[in-house]
């Protein structure tokens, strides 16, 4: 069956089909990429570690926000 098919049927479904097939679709997106936690981890460790070594030029929360 191909995807403009599964559209059309899916088109016929009353609404609360509709919206419990679409939850569902979301919900399978919605999942956490380990590895990609994973990089991002790395990644605050590594700014935080340069914070603490003060290898950055931090810019106060009050002019950020100005």
């Amino acid at each position: 069956m191909s995807n403009l098919q599964i559209l059309q049927e899916a088109l016929q479904l009353n609404p609360k089909e509709r919206y419990i097939l679409i939850e569902g679709l979301l919900e399978s997106l919605d999942k956490p990429d380990e590895s990609v936690d994973s990089v991002w981890s790395d990644e605050a460790e590594h700014r935080l570690q340069n914070y603490r070594d003060n290898k950055v030029k931090t810019i106060p929360f009050e002019e950020v926000f100005n």
